[in-house]
């Protein structure tokens, strides 16, 4: 099966995909900022750079886009149906990368939380930005 898209058409559209201050992390920045939680972002010196990083609560989050982080049973996650083998292959590797990331975090002692990018549409934002923000305030030392 063939692109749909020229591959000049295809080439800008990936280049358009942004890996910071997506919509989703920005929603979730605004919710816990405006419920006064403060942190920093994509800390460099912290495996997988979490989105955020809330030191006060020992606690990172992760905002994943669902096909990028292939979110199982979700209906945000489609294998493409072109260069399937490449595709399959990168986000593999996202996969194990985000597994072994989580865990050296969890070593670590952080607790980590990651928010799916299908939790933050907008018939569930609210239950998930809530249940997010309890679950950090939670675990305060």
């Amino acid at each position: 099966m063939t692109d749909v898209h020229s591959s000049a058409t295809r080439s800008y559209n990936m280049s358009q995909i942004k890996g910071k201050d997506t919509k989703p992390e920005l929603l979730v920045r605004q919710y816990l900022h405006a419920h006064g939680l403060r942190y920093r972002l994509h800390d460099k010196s912290l495996p997988g750079k979490p989105d955020l990083v809330l030191p006060k609560y020992k606690t990172v989050v992760f905002v994943h886009g669902c096909f990028w982080h292939k979110h199982q049973g979700c209906r945000y996650f489609v294998v493409p149906k072109t260069r399937t083998d490449f595709w399959l292959n990168k986000i593999g590797k996202n996969v194990s990368n985000d597994e072994r990331q989580q865990a050296e975090l969890a070593a670590a002692g952080w607790n980590v939380l990651t928010v799916w990018e299908c939790e933050l549409k907008p018939a569930v934002r609210e239950h998930t930005l809530m249940q997010l923000f309890s679950t950090i305030t939670r675990q305060a030392h």
